[in-house]
């Protein structure tokens, strides 16, 4: 289906689900991106289970979103239980005001939920040529290191830079070997999954996404990943007020509570310390690792968010395919 038109239908269902226009267009968008961008694991598979949460009144549709200004840079925001594309939206605007006008936009976010892909927000900041790092916590799914029971989630961290040409650096990437949302497609579509990337409850390496998903995550390079996960679990869950220490909830299978998940964006302008050098300098970076020997399997060093960018721009001009399950799910959701 044309993403514009698939577009229009997700939107349709936000708002049969009391949101209002503007937030059902915010969420809307945030999923065909995903869907643009490569990543179906953060796009319409997840469509269910926001209105499903919504149903169940664990997100809050018509929310009070209250910002409090700390200073002419820093902010926070109480999401009130909104669903997480709409705080997140908030969020990244409001750093982006704040790097404007002072260098360094600051904004933590508490009592918010799953916002689908970081690299989203990111992106929108490096667009107005800004610097900027997202960090965000996620439900239990990798152990902490030394520990046999998940307590982090899979924790991305993401970055993003203008470089000086259309195409931004972003690092999108969790410190899991894989993330939860491609384990839960695998599930549905009956695949394995890569070895070496969980184990079974028992402990034992598995290809089974089903009972990985029962089991543990493996984060990426042992013990440094686990340290980045704590990482960022410190810096947004404990700094921001949101849940924290494996207590935000599964939003496919626990509805006992809403998530609580906490994000923190920073955000600053290139010229702080270089002034108008920043553009030569970043172009010098790349080019001079673009031009390093390579190895003969590849025929570009490229760099984070190229890849991405192409996928984008192909996928624009195609139909968005529809899996069974998912376009099962549009159906039940009276999408047509």
């Amino acid at each position: 289906m044309k993403h514009f038109l698939l577009n229009k239908l997700i939107k349709k269902i936000f708002i049969n689900h009391k949101l209002s226009t503007k937030h059902a267009k915010i969420c809307s968008d945030a999923l065909i991106n995903a869907e643009l961008a490569g990543a179906p694991s953060h796009g319409l598979s997840r469509l269910k289970m926001y209105c499903d949460r919504i149903n169940k009144k664990l997100i809050n549709p018509k929310p009070k979103i209250k910002i409090k200004k700390i200073s002419q840079s820093i902010s926070c925001i109480d999401a009130n239980n909104s669903i997480g594309f709409v705080a997140a939206d908030l969020a990244v605007k409001t750093a982006i005001k704040n790097a404007k006008k002072t260098g360094i936009g600051l904004v933590a976010v508490k009592n918010s939920g799953h916002y689908g892909l970081s690299g989203y927000y990111v992106e929108q900041a490096v667009k107005k040529n800004l610097i900027a790092m997202l960090f965000t916590n996620a439900p239990p799914a990798v152990a902490p290191h030394g520990a046999s029971k998940s307590l982090f989630g899979t924790n991305p961290i993401c970055f993003g830079t203008p470089t000086g040409s259309k195409v931004p650096f972003i690092l999108d990437t969790s410190i899991s070997m894989i993330n939860r949302g491609k384990i839960r497609v695998a599930a549905k579509e009956g695949k394995k999954i890569p070895e070496g990337v969980a184990l079974d409850k028992s402990g034992k390496p598995t290809t089974d996404p089903k009972k990985a998903l029962e089991g543990v995550q493996l984060p990426i390079a042992g013990f440094r990943g686990s340290g980045l996960a704590w990482m960022v679990d410190i810096l947004s869950g404990v700094f921001t007020g949101g849940n924290h220490a494996g207590r935000v909830k599964d939003p496919f299978t626990d509805f006992s509570a809403p998530q609580n998940i906490g994000h923190l964006f920073f955000v600053m302008k290139p010229n702080l310390f270089v002034g108008n050098s920043f553009n030569s300098r970043i172009k010098d970076n790349i080019k001079t690792i673009k031009k390093l020997p390579k190895i003969k399997s590849i025929k570009e060093i490229l760099y984070p968010g190229q890849n991405k960018f192409n996928r984008y721009i192909n996928n624009l001009k195609k139909e968005i395919h529809i899996p069974k399950d998912v376009l099962e799910d549009l159906k039940n959701l009276n999408a047509f």
